[in-house]
């Protein structure tokens, strides 16, 4: 079931999303998979970018990085009043992490359809068995999302 397919991106959310897909450029320039994420909580901001190759750690998503700076920065781990914009539908570790952290919304770009834990591949963040469900609003860029991925890949194959 999707609870928001009636929900519109703002001008805000495609700015972060925009934003997020520089970070994600970012990623790719060191050698890692494109994804760039971005935690908003009021004034705070914290952009993050995939560092597994670089960091050698398998959990150094996007995602998980910014999650982990916003309880540095904040000084607590719940998050319902925070969003947080990636490029790519979260993986399972991350839509975990995600839900863990109270997050109140995620924005993201492009569906992940091997792998995705939004509603691709496997349904977590919109799971009713959950404690908790983010606000999700998917396919915000979703084709600039997509074809920097598919670009990636296609480079790393050739």
């Amino acid at each position: 079931m999707i609870q928001d397919s009636h929900a519109r991106p703002t001008d805000a959310d495609v700015s972060y999303l925009r934003r997020a897909l520089a970070l994600a450029a970012q990623a790719e320039a060191a050698g890692d998979v494109p994804i760039g994420a971005i935690f908003v909580c009021g004034d705070t901001k914290i952009e993050t970018w995939n560092e597994k190759e670089h960091r050698h750690d398998a959990t150094a998503h996007a995602e998980m990085l910014a999650l982990g700076e916003a309880a540095r920065m904040l000084g607590r781990w719940r998050f319902s009043d925070a969003t947080m914009y990636i490029t790519k539908e979260p993986c399972l570790m991350c839509a975990g992490a995600l839900i863990a952290a109270r997050i109140g919304r995620v924005v993201y770009g492009a569906r992940d359809p091997k792998g995705g834990a939004d509603i691709s591949a496997f349904d977590v963040l919109r799971n009713p068995r959950t404690n908790h469900r983010p606000e999700v609003l998917p396919g915000v860029c979703e084709e600039e999302a997509a074809q920097q991925l598919r670009s990636f890949f296609r480079s790393r194959r050739t």
